[in-house]
């Protein structure tokens, strides 16, 4: 007998080279037909694999970032079996499953292949489905494998196998269709039934521009059709949101070629909205003791050679700036830490001045490739919102926490409810990566760990997803759509201040180092705000929208009366603007819709001589007269920061 620990804590036993599709039905019917896959001692399983000693367990369903996965990479396979029964002689590299869904990288040869072709498959793939074919795993010899390759001619198979052990090689065979895989996959093709081929792309095998390039089809397939038909209206609805649209349309930034890439300008529109949530974070962070400082944009190669972002990323950094001065090399600004540490050095520091909390919302330049270039969310020039905390080690975890505080305050006020913290580790097999003492690491993420803990965070744990001088916390939001993104991190850092040699007079009279906590609950400007857009589609809280109110005069002949309107409503700091065209009132409306501005309004003749005016809210429609006081009250009302 064996002993299977289960997520609760449980522990069963059963015979010796039980499934995991056994322990499911064991529990019940009904989660055994539900299981795709299982998490055997941290390792993804088929449930079909027999388990032949103690292990802890976990079955994984569709509602499994793994189960998804499992389920999404088996689709590659059949649609790499359709591929070949439509096609004969494809050739195939590589069908890994995706955060929404799969491709696989096709070679056809001759043959042209577009999107055209896609209904076609699509058929195949769930004729093929329907069969009910299972997943059967093969350990085989890598002389056998190189053997079946070379007869189908598949040089692609056979450069990935030049990569493996022998003793360490599997194939999946589900129908008639064969594949070089480890696994894992889902019991048989019958749980697909709905799929849709989103995308046809081009790929060089193994990213190698020398090499040949390949059809890369995306896909994605769900256990439901019904998830099919809510995933496409999600992505229309995603169309409509998009930032780059919606910025465009709401004239908040623009990109220019002869700018550069990547580099955002930012319109009177965007700046102003840009500029209050700037204002709303100092306000805060004035609150919570912090000091504003501010650095330059260039430092010194021997700055970043010191902190070891050069090591790390000097590869990655824009070409270093030569002065006329032999040597002598300055680079672009990719960090503001290091600039940080060297304000503390400005003078003696005493455990009595600690904490000290240096914030400044800092641009900073990272070359990104062209091809990773997306909007705002992936530039070459940002503005985070930086601070990096001074403290005692007794006193970081008290300060990690405000800081989790004041992040999820952040949250709050902008309307992103749904989160969960990522505690993103060291990886324990590939220290090299890091820099810093065991010692120092231990101690950083521990503090992480007990922090998230005692302010009761939703929490996973990520291994290898530090930064490269410390463990960090990084906040994962669900925008409007369901869509993950990482917004706002904190990070325990023990070893800038080593590299820096940063010291404090403790009260014994004695030199100390302290410790860096480094944090942006917005993470960028730029990121942030491309995700604010898309989250609330543009339609932004009434405390940060551009403008509250227009007024839309029905005639020129109330135009001196909608700019006293105007003029009171500005000096009660609500801000707004007349639209003074001549335009039919109708278009006006549409037009100021369109915009996503908050309230119109509506001046004519009955409103102009009783001192009021006709209120319309955005996406609502009428809310009929009001004099300037009582709209104003309401205003007062739905501004809550």
């Amino acid at each position: 007998m064996i002993n299977i620990t289960l997520p609760d804590g449980s522990s069963r036993q059963y015979e010796k080279g039980t499934t995991a599709h056994q322990i499911a039905l064991s529990i019940s019917e009904g989660l055994a037909r539900n299981v795709l896959a299982a998490e055997v001692n941290g390792e993804i399983w088929d449930s079909s694999r027999p388990i032949e000693s103690d292990a802890s367990v976990k079955l994984l369903t569709w509602n499994d970032p793994a189960g998804k996965a499992t389920f999404w990479h088996s689709s590659a396979h059949i649609m790499a079996e359709a591929l070949e029964t439509l096609y004969p002689g494809t050739k195939f590299g590589i069908g890994p499953a995706i955060e929404t869904g799969f491709y696989y990288d096709v070679d056809f040869g001759d043959r042209e292949f577009s999107s055209d072709d896609f209904k076609a498959i699509e058929e195949k793939i769930l004729e093929l489905a329907r069969q009910k074919e299972v997943f059967e795993r093969k350990a085989i010899s890598k002389a056998d494998a190189v053997a079946y390759f070379n007869e189908k001619g598949d040089e692609y198979k056979l450069d990935l196998l030049e990569g493996l052990e022998d003793g360490k090689i599997t194939f999946y065979t589900q129908g008639a269709f064969t594949d070089l895989c480890r696994g894992p996959h889902i019991p048989n093709t019958g749980f697909v039934k709905a799929v849709k081929l989103m995308n046809v792309a081009g790929a060089y095998w193994r990213g190698d521009e020398t090499r040949k390039q390949l059809t890369r089809i995306y896909g994605v397939t769900f256990p439901k059709a019904s998830e099919l038909t809510e995933y496409l209206h999600m992505i229309e609805e995603a169309k409509k949101r998009d930032h780059r649209k919606l910025g465009k349309e709401l004239e908040l930034f623009a990109f220019s070629e002869k700018v550069g890439m990547g580099l955002p300008l930012w319109l009177p529109k965007g700046a102003a909205l840009r500029e209050r949530l700037v204002q709303f974070l100092t306000k805060a962070q004035a609150k919570a003791g912090y000091e504003q400082v501010a650095t330059p944009h260039i430092g010194h190669k021997n700055l970043y050679i010191t902190s070891g972002h050069y090591e790390k990323y000097g590869k990655d950094a824009f070409q270093p700036i030569k002065t006329p001065q032999e040597g002598e090399e300055f680079f672009l600004k990719p960090m503001n830490c290091p600039h940080h540490c060297e304000i503390y050095k400005v003078k003696p520091r005493s455990y009595k001045d600690l904490p000290l909390r240096f914030a400044e919302f800092g641009t900073v330049y990272r070359y990104e490739q062209s091809g990773e270039l997306h909007g705002l969310t992936r530039v070459r020039g940002f503005t985070q919102d930086d601070a990096h905390l001074f403290c005692r080690p007794d006193q970081v975890k008290e300060e990690f926490k405000k800081v989790i505080d004041l992040v999820l305050y952040v949250f709050k006020s902008l309307g992103f409810d749904d989160y969960i913290a990522q505690v993103s580790l060291r990886d324990p097999d590939n220290k090299t990566k890091y820099i810093g003492s065991d010692e120092n690491w231990h101690l950083a993420e521990s503090a992480i760990v007990e922090a998230a803990a005692e302010k009761g965070l939703p929490t996973v744990v990520e291994y290898g997803e530090a930064a490269f001088y410390g463990p960090k916390l990084d906040f994962m939001v669900k925008d409007a759509l369901g869509r993950k993104w990482q917004l706002g991190t904190i990070q325990v850092d023990y070893n800038l201040p080593e590299r820096f040699e940063l010291e404090y007079t403790g009260s014994d009279n004695l030199k100390h180092r302290p410790v860096m906590i480094h944090r942006a609950p917005f993470g960028s400007l730029e990121r942030f705000i491309a995700v604010l857009i898309e989250h609330c589609a543009g339609n932004f809280p009434l405390w940060l929208s551009p403008e509250q109110f227009i007024i839309l005069p029905i005639s020129e002949k109330y135009e001196e009366y909608a700019k006293k309107v105007s003029d009171e409503l500005n000096n009660s700091d609500i801000r707004g603007l007349i639209d003074f065209r001549d335009e039919k009132i109708g278009r006006k409306i549409r037009d100021a819709e369109v915009k996503k501005i908050p309230y119109m309004l509506i001046i004519g003749e009955k409103e102009s001589a009783e001192g009021k005016v006709s209120v319309r809210k955005h996406g609502e429609g009428d809310l009929g007269e009001m004099n300037l006081h009582e709209f104003s009250e309401l205003l007062i009302k739905e501004i809550t920061v």
